[in-house]
């Protein structure tokens, strides 16, 4: 059988070398050692232990690129969690609207779904998977007996805040798909609409994670 390194079989099994090393202390898994005492892994049984935990898959999303600071906290606290749990993961990171169905990420997500390989789906919020419809992916994800948890289920803003939020992601993508028409009477709508969005900020007194261009 194959025996790779701790960082391949790290790499192969989505956690760090030191989780590995926890979990050779724990008797969770076994290695070899070579002559000059580095550990050596058996892909085999690797790859078993992976098969009989099931995968964890971590989702994050923001929707603009100036966000991505946003996103590597996602990304963050989401290992931070799987490895405390002592969980194989993978993090899947997504940049665009809440309102886009069809964004690299998400479609990777349902994928690795509706093929039964994913045992739970971590979020940090539930907004982060989708403005609307998550509801829809959480129904795939109980027929395919894939567990869903969202490490933050409160919320400190107030239902007009979280419908205005709703109301700016709208406007956004509407107003970028104008935009891209550029013709004159798009732009003079585009530019409704930005004033509309100004003015739900305003009135809201929010700070909306969407911005119209």
């Amino acid at each position: 059988m194959p025996k790779i390194s701790i960082n391949e079989a790290a790499h192969l099994l989505g956690v760090s070398a030191d989780t590995l090393r926890r979990w050779e202390e724990e008797g969770k898994i076994q290695s070899e050692r070579t002559k000059g005492g580095h550990r050596r892994y058996d892909v085999a049984k690797l790859l078993k232990r992976e098969e009989r935990e099931g995968k964890t898959i971590c989702y994050a999303r923001v929707s603009t690129p100036p966000q991505k600071v946003d996103l590597d906290r996602q990304a963050a606290v989401l290992s931070a969690y799987c490895e405390l749990q002592d969980w194989n993961y993978e993090v899947i990171k997504d940049l665009g609207s809440g309102l886009n169905y069809n964004k690299k990420g998400l479609l990777k997500l349902l994928t690795l779904i509706s093929s039964g390989e994913v045992k739970r789906l971590v979020l940090t919020h539930k907004d982060r998977l989708m403005r609307f419809g998550a509801e829809l992916i959480f129904s795939l994800c109980e027929i395919f007996n894939t567990e869903v948890i969202i490490l933050n289920r409160s919320t400190d803003s107030s239902p007009e805040e979280d419908l205005a939020q709703d109301v700016l992601e709208i406007i956004t993508v509407f107003s970028a798909r104008l935009y891209g028409l550029r013709s004159q009477q798009n732009q003079v709508l585009v530019d409704e609409l930005e004033k509309t969005a100004r003015r739900i900020q305003e009135n809201c007194g929010i700070n909306s994670e969407t911005s119209v261009e």
